[in-house]
């Protein structure tokens, strides 16, 4: 098989696992059973999402593996650790572990958390090495999936149990245990470095993967919608999304299809020459002895064999006279404002105002989606619905800047990453605030609910182009792994506070319904996004001048 049919093999591995590694996003879904269970406190609940953010601190354990392991056992290793981080606590839940203490609980959830690092290290590995023209956009791309994850995990619940809660919460738990190690065992001889040193962008097949990715979005918000979902049974859901996740497999296949004809074609051409050699050598009188034509072929074939591989080698892989084509080996040059490691980092105003940017807009998204549980449940609403509708938006709020990244930089531009930032903090800020809005039909909810998804999902992957350009190519991983920092610091903080107002408008069984349960937790919520996205225009004014001297 051509090189690009092993390439491009691994982009569908990676959409597969993606899709189903952002287990955490399933935690809104089954954290009111745990709390039951348990018989444990908001606080001590909000602690158990701060476990599984937590579990990120050790995600540089799976880069120092994967420096050493095949990416394969680096795979199996991570789904591993999630098999027992879930099992656990879904064999707990069905009374098969019992006496099960907090701390064990707290333990398990870290693992849980800690096996998303290693399956996100593996994909960004294979992204950047087999594609690396294209490698920002293959990890946006792919990565845009795990925004899906939720929805996919509960489009299979719905099939399996569409109306008891508690078996649903089981479910899930059950589900997060042992899919991503399914997964991961039937694509891990997928997801390899294809010895391919330098590459030309694949338009034609990089639009198709952009159609058929939103495509299967649009399909994914349709079905979060209450009014649309109906209209499909929940087995036609899940089939309809499955089929999308696999329609990425054309592309492969159509390479591999085509490098067959190819072969046929020439294979036929060849057995023709010979066949013409033969009849020439009988018509004038010449015997022609087998040993001869055997001695022939090889030569033959192997300078026919040998011409066709460099001609596919020149169309697949190597640089064209077409204008749109760019070539470039893996360690081409990215515009940076300044190359430097983590101490140099850490004394740069720019990475303050970054750090808190990030605080006060993806972490602060990601502790809202952590509380949708309670917060479905203060609104006397299903978190199953919640969960789907914020998974699907957030899919294409990660999606929307890897769409722009192809398109704007073949024409040579580039993006001004905190004017972006910036355009996306302020919506989530006042989605915040829209939460306050006193409505019986959680119309408002959903529609907040929607914002926060698309616009944390789209600073999530912008964030990961934004820090190699603030602060070099070299140190990238020590670099953005210091920043995400601040999701479990965040994580804690946020999730306490909002833990401590729920507990106090509460009743005596711990539990709180009606608006005023989460009301001074938005108005805190939405004011520091609002100063994140003050912060972020202090930031978009200091690196301006960095971002204009890119378009000329």
């Amino acid at each position: 098989m051509p090189p690009t049919f092993l390439q491009w093999l691994s982009l569908v591995a990676m959409i597969l696992l993606q899709s189903i590694n952002g287990t955490n996003s399933n935690f809104p879904a089954y954290s009111s059973q745990l709390k039951h269970v348990l018989s444990m406190s908001q606080i001590q609940l909000n602690n158990l999402a701060f476990a599984s953010d937590a579990g990120k601190l050790l995600g540089w354990l799976s880069g120092i593996a994967a420096n050493y392991l095949p990416m394969w056992l680096v795979l199996i290793l991570g789904s591993s650790l999630g098999l027992v981080g879930y099992g656990v606590q879904y064999l707990f839940l069905i009374g098969r572990v019992s006496n099960l203490p907090y701390g064990a609980v707290f333990f398990v959830a870290m693992l849980a958390g800690n096996s998303i690092c290693w399956i996100n290290t593996v994909c960004y590995l294979v992204a950047i090495r087999n594609f690396p023209l294209d490698g920002q956009l293959v990890i946006g791309l792919t990565g845009s999936y795990q925004g899906l994850s939720a929805k996919i995990y509960t489009d299979i619940v719905d099939v399996i149990y569409p109306s008891s809660d508690g078996k649903r919460a089981r479910a899930y738990l059950l589900l997060s245990s042992i899919l991503p190690l399914i997964v991961s065992v039937i694509t891990a001889p997928l997801v390899r470095v294809t010895k391919v040193m330098k590459t030309k962008r694949a338009k034609d097949a990089f639009i198709f993967i952009l159609v058929i990715t939103i495509a299967t979005g649009a399909f994914a918000v349709m079905g979060s919608i209450g009014s649309t979902s109906s209209l499909l049974s929940p087995f036609a859901s899940a089939v309809g999304m499955l089929t999308l996740l696999l329609a990425p497999l054309l592309i492969p296949l159509g390479l591999g299809l085509r490098h067959q004809i190819k072969q046929l074609a020439e294979e036929k051409v060849h057995i023709e020459e010979i066949n013409n050699v033969s009849m020439d050598k009988m018509e004038s009188g010449v015997k022609l002895d087998i040993s001869e034509i055997v001695s022939e072929s090889p030569s033959e074939s192997f300078e026919l064999s040998f011409s066709s591989t460099s001609e596919e080698f020149n169309g697949e892989i190597r640089e064209s006279n077409n204008g749109d084509d760019r070539i470039s080996d893996t360690n081409e040059v990215i515009s940076v404002i300044e190359e430097i490691g983590v101490k140099v980092m850490l004394r740069r105003l720019n990475f303050w105002l970054y750090f808190f940017v990030y605080l006060f807009g993806v972490t602060l998204a990601l502790v809202f989606f952590n509380n949708l549980g309670q917060i479905a449940e203060s609104r006397g609403r299903s978190a199953s619905s919640l969960v789907s509708l914020s998974s699907s938006f957030g899919f294409f709020g990660r999606l929307v800047p890897s769409i722009m990244e192809y398109f704007v930089s073949r024409r040579k531009y580039m993006i001004s990453r905190p004017a972006f930032v910036v355009a996306l903090m302020a919506p989530t800020g006042a989605a915040f605030f829209l939460l306050l809005a006193n409505d019986t039909s959680v119309l408002w909810l959903y529609i907040s609910t929607a914002i926060i998804g698309v616009c944390s999902g789209a600073i999530t992957t912008i964030s990961v182009s934004l820090t190699t350009e603030l602060f070099g190519t070299k140190n990238f991983g020590v670099n953005h792994n210091v920043l995400v920092v601040n999701i479990p610091i965040g994580s804690l903080l946020f999730g306490y506070l909002a833990a401590v107002v729920y507990h106090k408008e509460g009743n005596a069984e711990g539990k709180c319904f009606g608006m005023e349960c989460y009301r001074k937790t938005f108005s805190l919520w939405g004011t520091l996004c609002f100063i994140g996205t003050f912060l972020a225009l202090i930031l978009y004014a200091r690196t301006r001048k960095f971002y204009n001297s890119q378009r000329s």
